[in-house]
């Protein structure tokens, strides 16, 4: 028995693998996008990043407290998303207030937001198709 993640018949489309050769990323750019993944496998950092996302600009301490995580986290958190281009900063006198760096990010964020949102009501609905 085969399951639904294996071919029943052997059989290769040239011109689909061809396109997905052509297509590929390099290298060095999937590289990045695997680390902007693991950005935001963090609850943390996603935490950080939703809350920009609805504020558009907060300093450390918003952060923390809208987020309930400490000060020290939300800086180590903060430094490993401005080092990856996520977030970006501007200092205003001895604060430094932190934004998503480009709408690229914040369409990420949102798409990810509805893709999760859509799946568990699909999957719930599923599940009480089921039941009933």
């Amino acid at each position: 028995m085969i399951g639904l993640d294996g071919c029943t018949v052997d059989c290769v489309h040239p011109e689909k693998v061809a396109l997905v050769v052509a297509s590929a990323p390099d290298p060095d750019e999937l590289s990045v996008v695997t680390q902007v993944f693991k950005l935001l496998g963090d609850p943390t950092r996603a935490r950080l990043l939703y809350a920009l996302l609805e504020a558009g600009e907060l300093c450390v301490c918003d952060l923390a407290a809208s987020t309930g995580t400490a000060e020290s986290t939300v800086s180590q958190a903060l430094r490993m998303l401005r080092a990856s281009g996520v977030v970006t900063g501007r200092r205003e006198g001895r604060n430094v207030f932190y934004r998503l760096s480009d709408g690229h990010v914040r369409m990420l964020l949102d798409v990810t937001r509805e893709h999760v949102v859509h799946t568990t009501s699909v999957g719930s609905s599923e599940r009480q198709g089921a039941v009933r």
